[in-house]
């Protein structure tokens, strides 16, 4: 019910659509209110709706079910304060109603209910000055429950209910803790109420509560009602909890207490009220403000521990009072029956004493089940206790005397002379002089298997006086007249009657019906101890129905026809279907209550069990009765689950768990059954709570159960399998021998995810070859049939593998390392001999358990420092994990520095840390950083996010990953134009390809690289004595991106680099003419002032531009002898058609890397 809980509104109306106050009406509400329970959300939609509907009808089942839910949702259930504070607000005006009701059950819980709106109307009311009519409401609810109390026509349990109002009223209108240290919020008490409150009176409300208390406490004087003085005591342990300033007077009013008022009540009665008052104070004196009241308290305890060893010796005598007095009225009764005297003719004469017949005539004639069982101990012991021992023991030899029984052991007061044994014949008989010592023999100890000897008192007796031989005329006594005698000698007994199958079924059940129904009686009136250690009535009772169905019916084989005949056959199937008919109904009546029989049921499978054994010693041939009917209880219990609302077992309910576990013998097949059940979502409960008993409880069925357990923590299910780990990540670490089994098995379930050779490179036959073939495997892999297999693993895993069956491999080894980080070890090791798809799926099933280990765990950071060579991917992702939404800690930046520094580990290692460094580190890794840019999309993100954490200004979305946190020294971060440059300068290290699309990646950041940024960059590169080799093609992108630059570059960039003798460098020649080209006409004034030979040579590269400089030139007009002297350079040639403007790209393109 609480994993899938049902619609209220369409049960609901299934409820109103069937008959009301039916049954089928009951179970419908009793399921949505079990449903409600775990599910409580719709609660106050349904009782806000329903109550003011069923409030003015009468009682009915559905109005008792709304006002016990409405109790719930506002008293017990899960739902917040606002909630329920806003439920309370909605149901006081029909709560307030109700209690007017003429029923006096919807009364009480009206009243309960009212005891919890209270306190949270109060608190509402206190901060909400404008609801007065819900105050006014709730005045009226408190002063009709107050008369209750006094009411002399109200009943015991609304006036218990009303007490307890009145309680939470005065924690509720007094005062709470004054320290604001100690102070719950959750306590309204007067203090909460404003000074300036319209509607409530502070002053008023306080005096009404302490006055309340003073009610209370005259009550607890003069009230002569146990149960309500119960529920003051019991109220009262809130009260000084809550209230510390009133500890005093409850002391002080609890010390003086006396039962004054309570005389003329039952003993009981008193001595309940009297421990009830002890039970507080000494709950008071153990609280933390009772240490101050400690003498007091030790002092009224005292008292009263006197005052009640009082009562308890005056109860007692008036016991004993009341034991005399009815003895020596049963004395003085004249008997109702003459006493019938024995005939001669029929039995033994025999010497009875005269007062013993008449004592034994009365008592016959009395009815004793006319008294209460506890008046006639007391006349037992009154009765002995009248006799002096001597007396006593003279009394008992007489009843044995009259009796013909042995005598018992001499009175040593009056030693009897030995009685001379009368002699009929000659012949020696028994002698009476043997001396038999006969001590009484508890049947309970008795062991049941040893008395299989027939019932035969002369040859007991032969065998107890030593003679061997016994004849039929010594069996005869001795005053037995001779007519007699030969009467007896021909007579013979007659045989049992034969019963048909169904009488005897009968007899059966009437026999086994009667011993239930007394053992159900001492359970009650059994006052005495066994003196079986562990043993009661119904134990024993209990065993003789067990054994009248296993062990009472013997197939005696010499009795049985002949096998040729086919009788023995057919007689033993009817014994044995006699006796299933009796097992199957001592079945069917556990069945019917299997966690309360439980104990018979135990008993019941033992003694088969131990029965099997003893009759296939005799009998090879005796069919076995435990295993099938233990398969016969399992399988009904199945049975019983699947009839359980959705299947599902009660939670508390550990019956079946047990039964398993006291078994003496488990079959194979209940391991296989609580797996069965373990996979079952509606029965796991059951199943894996047997298995972990097992494992506990038997040491013989450990191995199996554990096994059966671990297989399960692979199940393709994650219910199940997360299920099964908690059931065995409990003995770990530490409990022996279960923390080695699983410790081994959850490490060789992780091997299984390691490389396997091929199957055509498995070993050869011959030893040399496998010896070969062991040299030549790769370290971690391990040959196929030495690894680990479950029923719910593959074979072998498929490629590219499925995070879900890698999932099933390590989720256990994961759990446990959450427990021992050891394990972690193990898992970095096996990590570098696996697959590259497992270790896909690896890297992403690990967040967790990181995560749950955090930064600073010393076995993690160990780990990343010294990973096992294949496993550095890992311990990256360890890392990622680390910085994903916080920053770095120092001592993880300083890990990573020492192992880049240490070990060629992929730059990938730096990038989480980077904006943690200094300024000089920045500098340092950077360019490392850079260098894994490849052409590819998410290298190219990366690298980005790291430009956005090292520079002054970050991008829009900083703060969604932990390299773009802030800094908090700015100082040590990077300019924008220092990462340009520092690009430019370290374009050999990165290499000029990674380079280039470093570069590429700050232009596209246009909100940081602006254009003066570049601006700045190209001034501070050109000033360098050496000239990046990708300089110019980062000029001819800057005035590509920004045309505001273009005459930046003609007027000062391109100048200064013809002052630097660009053509020098060829590859920044090459770029020169480029840039000249794309910024023309523009760049016209700068290419005049180079030397003639570079000119002509930039525009023989570049014939497009010579028709513009001609132009430029002739317009200029300048000297005619420099005119002329470029007009030659740039020629006449009016057949070179004029070359379009190169776009960006094309020009980008162009440009030599």
């Amino acid at each position: 019910m609480a994993g899938n809980p049902v619609d209220p509104l369409q049960t609901l109306s299934a409820a109103l659509a069937v008959p009301a106050d039916s049954k089928e009406q009951a179970d419908i509400l009793a399921t949505l209110r079990e449903s409600l329970e775990t599910h409580p959300n719709p609660i106050p939609i349904l009782c806000t709706t329903l109550i003011k509907t069923v409030s003015s009808a009468g009682d009915s089942l559905l109005k008792r079910w709304v006002l016990d839910l409405l109790h719930f949702a506002i008293s017990h259930s899960n739902l917040s304060n606002e909630v329920r504070t806003q439920l309370a607000s909605q149901s006081v005006d029909t709560l307030a109603v109700l209690l007017h009701d003429s029923n006096a059950r919807t009364i009480k819980v009206s009243i309960q209910c009212l005891s919890t709106v209270y306190p949270l109307l109060f608190r509402s009311l206190c901060t909400n000055r404008t609801l007065r009519q819900q105050w006014d409401v709730l005045s009226q609810c408190k002063a009709r429950i107050l008369e209750f109390i006094w009411s002399p026509t109200a009943s015991t349990g609304v006036k218990v209910s009303a007490i307890k109002f009145m309680q939470r009223v005065i924690i509720v209108q007094t005062r709470g803790i004054s320290d604001p240290r100690l102070q719950n919020k959750n306590d309204p008490n007067i203090s909460n109420v404003p000074v300036d409150h319209p509607f409530l009176p502070g002053p008023a409300l306080e005096a009404e509560g302490m006055k309340l208390l003073e009610s209370v406490i005259t009550m607890l004087y003069t009230s002569q009602n146990p149960e309500l003085l119960s529920a003051i005591l019991h109220s009262w342990s809130n009260l000084v909890r809550q209230r510390p300033a009133l500890v005093q007077l409850v002391v002080s009013s609890l010390s003086s207490w006396t039962p004054t008022a309570l005389s003329g009540l039952p003993a009981s009665s008193i001595k309940s009220v009297e421990k009830a008052v002890r039970i507080l104070l000494i709950h008071i004196s153990r609280g933390p403000h009772g240490s101050s009241f400690g003498a007091q308290i030790n002092e009224a305890l005292s008292i009263q521990a006197a005052r009640m060893e009082r009562a308890s010796a005056e109860e007692k005598a008036r016991k004993a009072a009341v034991a005399v007095s009815a003895t020596e009225a049963t004395k003085k009764r004249p008997s109702s029956t003459p006493a019938e005297h024995p005939s001669d003719a029929k039995r033994m004469k025999i010497d009875v004493d005269i007062a013993g017949n008449a004592s034994a005539a009365f008592l016959a004639s009395f009815d004793f089940t006319t008294l209460p069982i506890s008046l006639i101990t007391d006349l037992i012991v009154a009765n002995l206790q009248a006799f002096t021992e001597p007396a006593l023991l003279e009394l008992v030899q007489t009843y044995r005397q009259s009796r013909g029984l042995a005598p018992g052991p001499p009175v040593s007061r009056t030693p009897q002379p030995a009685q001379p044994t009368p002699e009929a014949t000659p012949t020696p008989g028994p002698s009476a002089e043997t001396a038999v010592k006969d001590e009484p023999v508890d049947p309970l100890q008795m062991d049941i298997d040893e008395e299989e000897m027939e019932y035969e008192p002369d040859r007991l007796n032969m065998k107890l006086s030593g003679d061997e031989t016994i004849t039929e005329e010594e069996t005869i006594p001795a005053d037995f007249p001779e007519a007699l005698t030969l009467d007896l000698i021909d007579s013979t007994l007659l045989g049992p009657k034969e019963l048909t199958d169904f009488e005897r079924n009968a007899l059966m059940r009437g026999s086994v019906g009667r011993i239930w129904d007394g053992a159900e009686e001492l359970k009650v009136d059994s006052i005495v101890p066994s003196q079986w250690p562990g043993a009661s009535p119904t134990d024993m009772w209990m065993l003789l129905i067990v054994r009248m169905v296993t062990r009472v019916a013997h197939l005696d084989g010499d009795q049985l026809p002949a096998p040729e005949d086919g009788g023995d056959a057919v007689t033993k199937v009817d014994f044995y279907s006699r006796q299933d008919i009796l097992r199957q109904a001592l079945c069917d009546y556990i069945m019917a209550d299997f966690p309360s029989r439980l104990h018979l049921v135990t008993t019941w499978m033992n003694e088969e069990w131990y029965n099997d054994r003893i009759r296939m010693a005799d009998d090879p041939h005796w069919r076995p009765n435990y295993e099938s009917w233990l398969n016969q209880v399992v399988s009904t219990y199945q049975t019983v689950l699947e009839g359980k609302p959705e299947g599902k077992p009660d939670g508390k309910d550990k019956a079946f768990a047990r039964f398993l576990l006291d078994l003496p013998s488990v079959p194979p097949d209940v391991l296989d059954l609580l797996r069965d059940l373990s996979v079952d979502p509606d029965k796991m409960h059951v199943g894996f709570t047997s298995l972990r008993e097992f494992v506990l409880e038997r040491p013989s069925l450990r191995a199996e159960a554990l096994q059966v357990l671990l297989e399960l923590t692979t199940h393709p299910d994650p219910v199940t399998r997360r299920a099964a780990i908690n059931t065995v990540r409990r003995w770990v670490p530490g409990i022996e021998p279960m923390h080695s089994m699983i410790r081994d098995f959850a490490l060789q379930i992780l091997r299984r995810l390691q490389k396997r050779p091929p199957k055509e490179e498995a070993p050869k036959i011959i030893d040399e070859q496998v010896s070969a073939s062991d040299e030549n495997m790769e370290d971690g892999q391990l040959p196929a049939e030495d690894l680990l297999q479950t029923p719910y693993l593959p074979e072998e895993i498929e490629l590219p593998a499925r995070k879900a069956h890698v999932l099933q491999h390590v989720e256990l080894l994961f759990a446990l390392s959450v427990k021992i980080p050891e394990f972690l070890d193990e898992i970095f090791t096996a990590y570098g001999q696996m697959e590259l798809t497992v270790q896909e799926a690896i890297q992403d099933l690990i967040t967790a358990l990181i995560k749950s280990l955090g930064s600073s765990n010393g076995k993690l950071l160990t780990l990343m420092r010294t990973c096992p060579p294949g496993s550095e991917s890992l311990a990256l992702r360890v890392l990622t994990i680390f910085t994903e939404h916080g920053r770095p800690s120092a001592q993880l930046v300083a890990l990573v520095k020492g192992l880049i520094s240490d070990r060629d580990l992929d730059a990938r290692f730096l990038i989480p840390i980077i904006a943690e460094m200094d300024k000089p580190d920045i500098l340092k890794y950077l360019p490392r950083i850079v260098s894994i840019l490849n052409g590819q999309q998410e290298p190219k993100n990366l690298v980005r996010s790291v430009f956005s954490s090292v520079v002054t200004t970050p991008p829009q979305t900083f703060g969604s990953v932990s390299s773009n946190l802030p800094r908090v020294r700015q100082s040590e971060l990077l300019t924008p134009a220092e990462l340009m440059v520092l690009l430019h300068e370290a374009e050999k290290e990165i290499g000029l390809k990674s380079a280039i699309e470093a570069i590429g990646v700050c232009f596209s950041m246009t909100d940081v690289f602006r254009s003066e940024i570049l601006a700045v960059v190209m001034q501070q590169i050109v000033d360098e004595p050496v000239l990046p080799v990708l300089f110019l093609r980062t000029v001819i992108q800057a005035v590509t991106t920004y045309r505001t630059l273009v005459g930046f570059v003609s007027t000062t960039l391109l100048s200064r680099l013809i002052t630097k003798k660009i053509w020098q460098n060829p590859h920044l020649w090459e770029g020169f003419i480029r840039c000249a080209k794309v910024i023309a006409p523009a760049s016209f004034g700068a290419l005049l002032q180079l030397p003639k030979e570079q000119l002509r040579e930039l525009v023989d590269k570049q014939p497009s531009l010579k028709s513009g400089l001609r132009e430029y030139v002739t317009k200029r007009a300048g000297n005619k002898a420099r005119v002329a002297g470029f007009l030659d350079i740039f020629g006449e040639d009016d057949d070179v058609s004029p070359v379009a403007p190169a776009t960006p790209d094309v020009v980008m393109a162009s440009v030599p890397a």
